[in-house]
């Protein structure tokens, strides 16, 4: 085992170690805790340790690394946290919350993106406690018809059972299922219809999300719709049905598409270093003179190619690398080197087609 995947599966079993310490400290040493949501728990357990163990290894890739050690060095400076904590702010709620990158490719798509994305984040934010005993509600004494909050044992509040709070509260799951349904749906005729999205799609990618994800919320919407209307006909089957599409998609979570839901936030790191490299000294082509980028990003990019393997300097007597030449020089070179060797075989034509071969993959294509 490297010591990458060493690292990444301790921080991995710390992370679920301190959730199984949560999950007992809050609810009161397992005194509020359900057992018949023993599985649940196990699920999420190894939903946790297998996000944390991706995670991690996906921050010590050499690319991610780099922006998570800029983005610390950037809020680190004195005065960076207070210079930079607003437009973070800023692009937590405008990228994250709103899903502005999303909204800009179609409305369709935004909208798509948006049910689904805070129908699992509202639905997660409901179960996850109520699962861990962490939140509870208790009748008050003498009084059947109002409930009582209890957080991590702690009385937050009460509410009348019967008013429009006690329904809206109680029937939360039911918005969120709601939200995905819709959400599903509209990927689905995107899926379907779209000719670009079906020469890429794949059925582990694409589909199986979206099928688990209408699974949970139509079998959840179906045990609501047993004891509200149908006396609990059919509740014990629905509710092994649903217990099975719940677990089934937490212990894949770590290891499909839905993954990037914890991916996301890391990315605000992006947006912190664009901003401070548009800020900071721009890089000029070593070819035109032109600025074509932060001068910051050129050196952490020639850094991680070198940490990935990859050296593109340039012979001669600039002894430069090929990353200090904007895109339009390198499009420009390319140009130039098909326009050399085509000269050199005007030029010679008793050369062979395999002679000339053999001298083009010997040319360097840096030194073009």
């Amino acid at each position: 085992m490297t010591p990458a995947r060493r690292y990444a599966s301790f921080v991995g079993l710390s992370v679920t170690l301190v959730l199984a310490a949560f999950i007992v400290l809050g609810s009161g040493s397992l005194v509020r805790f359900d057992a018949a949501l023993v599985c649940y728990t196990f699920a999420t357990l190894f939903a946790a340790f297998g996000v944390t163990y991706r995670w991690v290894m996906w921050l010590q890739r050499p690319p991610t690394a780099m922006y998570w050690k800029r983005g610390g060095q950037l809020l680190g400076r004195k005065g960076g946290f207070v210079r930079h904590s607003i437009p973070l702010m800023r692009r937590f709620l405008a990228d994250f919350a709103a899903n502005r990158f999303i909204w800009r490719r179609g409305w369709l798509r935004g909208a798509t993106h948006w049910c689904i994305m805070w129908g699992c984040v509202s639905a997660f934010a409901i179960t996850f406690p109520l699962v861990f005993g962490w939140v509870h509600f208790e009748t008050l004494p003498g009084d059947l018809t109002r409930y009582r909050v209890h957080v991590f044992g702690l009385p937050a509040g009460e509410f009348a059972i019967a008013s429009l709070f006690g329904f809206v509260v109680f029937h939360g799951l039911v918005w969120s299922s709601f939200l995905v349904i819709v959400g599903v749906l509209l990927a689905l005729r995107r899926r379907l219809r779209d000719s670009g999205a079906a020469a890429l799609q794949q059925f582990g990618e694409d589909f199986l999300p979206l099928l688990l994800l209408f699974a949970i919320s139509v079998t959840g919407l179906l045990l609501t719709v047993s004891y509200t209307w149908m006396g609990g006909y059919g509740y014990d089957f629905l509710a092994i049905l649903h217990a099975a599409t719940v677990i089934f998609t937490l212990l894949w979570l770590p290891f499909g598409k839905l993954f990037h839901i914890f991916m996301r936030p890391a990315h605000l790191a992006v947006g912190l270093y664009k901003d401070a490299g548009s800020e900071g000294e721009q890089a000029h082509c070593k070819r035109c003179g032109d600025p074509f980028a932060s001068k910051m990003h050129v050196e952490d990019l020639i850094a991680v190619e070198r940490q990935l393997g990859y050296r593109y300097e340039l012979e001669g007597k600039s002894k430069s690398h090929y990353q200090w030449i904007c895109p339009a020089c390198r499009r420009a070179l390319v140009c130039l080197g098909h326009a050399a060797l085509w000269d050199e075989q005007r030029s010679s034509p008793q050369r062979t087609r395999r002679a000339l071969r053999k001298d083009a993959q010997s040319i360097e294509p840096l030194t073009v």
